[in-house]
This record gives structure tokens, sequence and C-alpha cells, in this order.
């Protein structure tokens, strides 16, 4: 993980020359004060992309955010929509003092916020972020995070194609801070969960946005530097409720259309994955499967906590023995890999269509 990038903060622009008092004087009483115009709301230029950022006590991070929206090379119309959720740090003056250094480059810079005792929570403050926004696209930015130059470019130029999707970045999970999609879509789909500390609004609205039919698309290429640090909003999640929502899509959406299915993996995870699943969804698993000789050689599982009598005994498969469809229980990087190495070795690549993959571990 990314943990200790400091980006060089902008120059300052030189003041301007000022006139002698006397020449200023007469200067003003020369020419009669011109009018104040307004330009109407609806003439201003068409904002192309806005840049959501909720905000809660992030002044030891705002700089390096900040330079990021500064140096984006997006040649369209940008907009910052910041709200403050409460902070009581030096966040707002950071806020202001980059809203002028952002102006001056023709990003538009849009603050909301209030002061009560305490923060509403991510999810109301994107919420309120995207609602005083006006640009045709979102782009979803953490305040402790850093963009890459051309986040905006690459994620705009593919949005414009598949509308009703999500962009991500390269990387190995689908990261919030990396979302794109279309204002319009995100009225569609709904706003995000408001409940505030310990809630995945993100992994929810996510499923939302599936329910819909949306779509995801990855642009491959590094886009932003994600800060893990003890502070992040992230930590506030327990890893049970985001386990529980995600079992909880998986029988939704794929288990209840399957009569039958393996689970991958007969180790620790597997053996939770088919614990957690409901009676009904239990019944369906008709063996575990895995490439660990060991595990195999036991020959099945016992699940020793059903009220079940006899208690269930599922067997364990060699993978090669198994059949699908498959839930994949496995853990990211060298695990998935070996998964579908196997697939391939095997000649089982036909049944990837039947395949499901499913990770809980590894986040």
């Amino acid at each position: 993980m990314w943990r200790g990038h400091r980006a060089a903060a902008a120059a300052e622009g030189a003041p301007g020359p000022r006139l002698p008092p006397s020449s200023a004087a007469a200067a003003a009483s020369a020419q009669p004060p011109a009018p104040l115009r307004l330009q109407p709301r609806e003439s201003r230029p068409e904002v192309h992309v806005s840049i959501i950022l909720p905000v809660h006590n992030a002044q030891c991070w705002l700089d390096d955010c900040l330079q990021s929206v500064l140096e984006q090379d997006f040649e369209g119309t940008l907009e910052l929509s910041i709200f403050n959720d409460a902070s009581k740090d030096k966040s707002m003056y950071i806020i202001n003092k980059w809203k002028i250094k952002l102006e001056t480059v023709g990003i538009r810079v849009t603050i909301g916020g209030h002061d009560s005792p305490s923060p509403r929570g991510v999810g109301f403050s994107k919420n309120q972020a995207i609602a005083q926004s006006s640009g045709s696209y979102l782009c979803f930015l953490d305040s402790d995070d850093v963009m890459m130059p051309q986040r905006v470019r690459l994620q705009y130029k593919a949005a414009v194609q598949h509308p009703n999707s999500v962009f991500t970045s390269y990387g190995p999970t689908v990261i919030m801070p990396t979302w794109f999609c279309s204002q319009e879509w995100f009225s569609q789909v709904g706003k995000f969960d408001e409940s505030g500390k310990g809630v995945p609004e993100d992994l929810l609205f996510f499923y939302h946005h599936l329910r819909k039919g949306g779509g995801v698309f990855l642009v491959e290429q590094c886009l932003l530097l994600y800060r893990y640090h003890p502070y992040a909003a992230t930590h506030s999640v327990l890893e049970s409720t985001i386990w529980q929502h995600r079992v909880q899509f998986l029988e939704e959406r794929a288990l209840q259309h399957w009569t039958s299915f393996t689970i991958w993996n007969a180790g620790k995870q597997g053996r939770k994955l088919y614990r957690s699943l409901s009676p009904v969804n239990q019944k369906k698993v008709v063996a575990f499967c895995d490439v660990d000789e060991n595990k195999i050689k036991k020959g099945f599982y016992s699940y020793e906590d059903s009220k079940e009598r006899p208690k269930p005994r599922i067997p364990i498969r060699h993978f090669k023995d198994a059949d699908p469809p498959f839930v994949i229980c496995v853990k990211l990087a060298f695990s998935a890999r070996l998964f579908f190495f196997s697939l391939s070795s095997s000649n089982l690549l036909s049944l990837q269509e039947k395949v499901s993959s499913v990770n809980f571990a590894g986040l």
C-alpha cells in the first residue's frame, strides 16, 4: 500500500502592479463605475465532469489531494464539488485556499457543508456533493487519495461510450475512490445509503447498480494513489458486515437460479461460506473442490454445528473431478491465478460461462 506520497504545492501567483494612490483616484473619478453583470446560470459553460469530494477532518491530506485535481490534463470543463461533513480541523481553511488556485485555472469549485457537532457520514456527504454538482459525469475522489494527471481524461473517454456503467481503475478490487459514472446513471441507481458509520455505502450502491443492469469497465492504468491509514473510514465497517452483504448478494444473484454447485476451496474460507449460506442453499452444495492433496484426503467436510440429523457430510474432491457450476472462494493473487491456471491445464475453460467467482478474503 502507498503510504507517504507528498505532491509539490502549486506556486503562488505574484501580485499584479499597483497604481499610485493619486493615479488610482484620478482613474476612478474619470470613469463611471461599471454595472455588476452576473452571468446567468443557464449560460455558463457546460460542466463535463464533477469531481465529488466528501471531506471530514482531512487537513493532513487535502493539499496532496487538491494538487492532484489541479494537475488533471483533461481538456474539458471540470468542477470540484466539495461537501464538508462537520470538520473540526483546518480543512475549510485549506479548501478556501485551494478554491482560489483552482478557479484561476478554470476549475469551478462548489462548496457545501455543515458545522453540526457530529458528522453525518460518508454516504450523506457524497449525496450532498452530488446534489450540488452540475457535471454530466461524476468522478469520485476521497480526500486522502491522490489522482494521477490522466485519470479524468481516460475515464471520461471510456464513459461516454458506455453511459450505464461504472468505471474503475487497474487494481485488485473494485475500489470506490476510482469510480466514474454519468450523473444520469447515478440518478437511476439511487443515492448512497446514509445510515452512517459502519455501513458499507459503496458496496450497497454497487449492488444496486448491478441490479439495475449496469456494467463495470476497467481502465487498465494506475489512475489513483490510495492512501491506507488508521483513520480511514473503511475501518469503521466490520469485515463480518461486508461478508454478510456479499453472501446475501451471491444468494440473490446466482444461487437461487442453481439447483446445485461446487465450492472451490475446502479450507477455512470455503467452509465459512458454506456455514453462512441459507439452509436451502446449503443443500445445493454437492462438493468442495481443491488442489491441496491433504484436504482432498480427508474425503468430506462434516458440518458439526448443523441441527440436522444426520449431520451434513460434504465430499471433498480434486478440481478435475468436480462438477460445475463453481462458487470460487479463494484469496486474491496466487490462489485466484492458480484456479484459472488449473482450468486451462485441465481443459475446463469451456465451463467459464458457468463459473461464478466469489471472493471474501484479501480485501
